[in-house]
């Protein structure tokens, strides 16, 4: 199974803005989430062996987060046409199967995955109230076959700071997943 690490995007960097539907067609877009103590942007797919190895404490991970006050979204940017399991309908069984309480976003033209330089699903962004990057990297040390318990540590720890209003340690850990599946000619040119 070849794996991708995530870019590690700088941290203090602005949110990007977005405007992307999610599962039942509504328009979701960064401006709505104001308000809270900080918003989650992760980048998950439906079919990446990474993803399903994490995604049920991760939907349970992402309650605690929001009853902490921080929202959570999820962004789907695989290609769908060549990945029809990561298509929008297969994002809305996933959404009901796993009873994702956060939003599902579907971003067909890949634009957002690249303004936040995501490389690889699952790939985790934290940004604090004022939507500045605090944490970028894994939700724990865990992957498919290394036998470390799924338990979210590393993000969980990042959550419970922000939260707090306790300094984030910069020491993080980059992501590592399946890479996002670009369309033929859209790939990223942050790749080097």
């Amino acid at each position: 199974m070849a794996a991708t690490e995530s870019t590690m995007a700088a941290l203090g960097m602005a949110a990007p803005d977005f405007v992307l539907p999610d599962t039942d067609g509504r328009t979701v877009a960064l401006g709505d989430f104001g308000g809270e103590r900080g918003l989650l942007v992760a980048f998950i797919s439906n079919h990446c062996p990474f993803v399903k190895h994490i995604r049920e404490e991760f939907a349970r991970s992402a309650k605690r987060y929001q009853e902490k006050g921080v929202a959570v979204v999820a962004i789907g940017s695989n290609d769908a046409e060549a990945f029809p399991a990561d298509g929008p309908e297969a994002m809305a069984r996933e959404v009901e199967e796993f009873g994702y309480t956060f939003p599902y976003l579907f971003d067909e033209a890949q634009s957002v995955a690249k303004a936040y330089t995501a490389a690889c699903t699952p790939d985790f962004f934290l940004f604090d109230h004022e939507n500045r990057l605090v944490y970028r990297g894994q939700f724990d040390g865990s992957r498919p076959g290394n036998d470390v318990p799924v338990t979210g540590a590393d993000l969980g720890a990042a959550v419970d700071a922000l939260s707090e209003g306790e300094p984030i340690s910069p020491s993080q850990r980059p992501s590592i997943g399946c890479n996002i599946k670009w369309k033929v000619g859209n790939e990223p040119d942050y790749f080097g």
